[in-house]
């Protein structure tokens, strides 16, 4: 009976996660970058301006800084879906797969824009500055009434889904890499994240924002001088390594090795599939994190360009290239972070493998700490703000649950649901565009008069 329901289960979120998802947020990713003008180009400088603190104004409402918030969004999508997400892309989609995650990365930059100018321009603050925001408060104060189940909906479905695939899957994973890795206990892994995620969740954004400023560039960091090694050893590969990724995005991949072969269709839907559910764009969630920050909408939307960057052609590129370089990715009974982790290991040795296992335990847990927060926005836009310790509490709990448990029927609804989360953020954005442009059109004025 259980197998039938986790069977039932999986093809949902197989569903969910369809074709018709991927063109959806594809689509509207293209039109949004057509509409506002390229902003991923034209922002993209004054966007590490911003973050450098160069237009702070501690006038500005919110909680958290610029580089904090963009950091604790990066937390959130920097996570195994760049280990093991891209090495499932591309041993499904070869080579080619890689040119259209970075499509969908560089067209999530402008839905990750919008998505984050509408959360700052229509959050809740209350009287103590506590902000609250996210796609459930921009259909709430900026939309009618009609549309506030939207709201309601989507607030649900990010609870359901920081208790499964921000929390549980996350947890899950980082105990069985400790586990095979060093043959560390899955309950004391499981009792360990416990206790550091409790040390940081009871201080809500603000310590998120401090701990996640320092952890996402240590991890990214660690992660790509590894990489680094990979390519300067086989530096004599990288020709042919881009000529298979752009000749095998327009044709399709041919079987070599372990590998199948995958068809043109394949690949495109491989490649933009992986990146966007690694980074976000199009789900709403990170805005969240975003409408904490001390910004100005336009300010705060030009800083989120730089996440679906950072998250997708950077991070994710790096896991592409170490399995192409290397060749894994045509061996054959290899899949997931174990494919990254053999990329590593057979340039660098068992360290190679360490530093797979170190950066999968820590993307995986800056999740888990992100993935709260969001998750406290939708306890508070439901049941309001008093209830937030105790979430944060059954939200501890459901780490050490699971790192021990085997729950493939309520991970498997939590990521269906957490695809949903498009629906109504994406509608909420193609209503509200109107209001993005008369909001970016206002900044660049203020900019230009400020100039002159």
């Amino acid at each position: 009976m259980l197998e039938t329901i986790e069977q039932l289960t999986g093809q949902f979120a197989e569903l969910i996660w369809g074709v018709p998802l991927v063109v959806l947020l594809v689509g509207s990713g293209i039109f949004f970058t057509v509409y506002f003008g390229f902003p991923q180009l034209r922002f993209f400088k004054h966007a590490i301006e911003i973050i450098s603190g160069k237009y702070d104004n501690p006038k500005d409402q919110g909680e958290i800084s610029h580089f904090q918030a963009l950091c604790s969004a990066l937390s959130a999508t920097v996570g195994l879906g760049n280990i093991a997400g891209v090495a499932v892309a591309i041993s499904l989609g070869g080579p080619g797969s890689v040119f259209w995650l970075w499509v969908a990365g560089f067209i999530g930059m402008c839905t990750k824009f919008t998505e984050v100018i509408l959360s700052v321009k229509y959050r809740d603050v209350e009287k103590d500055g506590t902000v609250h925001g996210g796609p459930m408060f921009v259909i709430k104060n900026a939309l009618s009434k009609n549309f506030y189940p939207l709201a309601w909906i989507y607030a649900f479905f990010v609870i359901l889904s920081s208790f499964g695939a921000g929390n549980m899957f996350q947890s899950n994973q980082m105990a069985s890499v400790l586990n095979s890795s060093a043959g560390i206990p899955e309950w004391a892994s499981g009792l360990v994240f416990c206790i550091g995620a409790s040390l940081i969740l009871i201080g809500g954004i603000k310590r998120i924002g401090k701990v996640t400023e320092k952890l996402v560039p240590i991890m990214v960091g660690v992660y790509f001088l590894g990489a680094l090694v990979i390519i300067i050893a086989d530096i004599q590969f990288i020709p042919q390594m881009f000529i298979d990724i752009f000749s095998g995005a327009f044709s399709g991949t041919a079987a070599i090795g372990g590998f199948a072969g995958a068809a043109f269709k394949d690949v495109i839907i491989m490649g933009v599939r992986r990146a966007t559910f690694s980074n976000e764009a199009g789900m709403g969630s990170s805005a969240m994190a975003h409408s904490a920050a001390r910004s100005t909408p336009a300010q705060e939307g030009i800083v989120a360009l730089l996440e679906p960057f950072i998250d997708t052609i950077v991070v994710c590129s790096i896991t592409a290239l170490a399995i192409l370089l290397t060749g894994v990715w045509s061996h054959e009974g290899i899949a997931g972070s174990e494919m990254t982790a053999v990329a590593f290991e057979s340039v660098m040795g068992p360290v190679g493998r360490w530093i797979v296992t170190l950066t999968v335990t820590l993307f995986a847990f800056s999740t888990i700490i992100s993935w709260s927060y969001y998750g406290e926005q939708g306890i508070s836009f439901i049941a309001g703000s008093k209830f937030i310790p105790t979430y944060r509490w059954i939200f501890i709990v459901f780490i050490f649950v699971g790192a021990v448990a085997k729950l493939n029927i309520v991970l498997n609804l939590s990521d269906a649901f957490y695809g949903l989360l498009a629906l109504p953020n994406i509608f909420a954005c193609y209503i509200l565009l109107p209001k993005v442009k008369e909001t970016l059109k206002e900044y660049e004025q203020k900019r230009a008069t400020s100039k002159t």
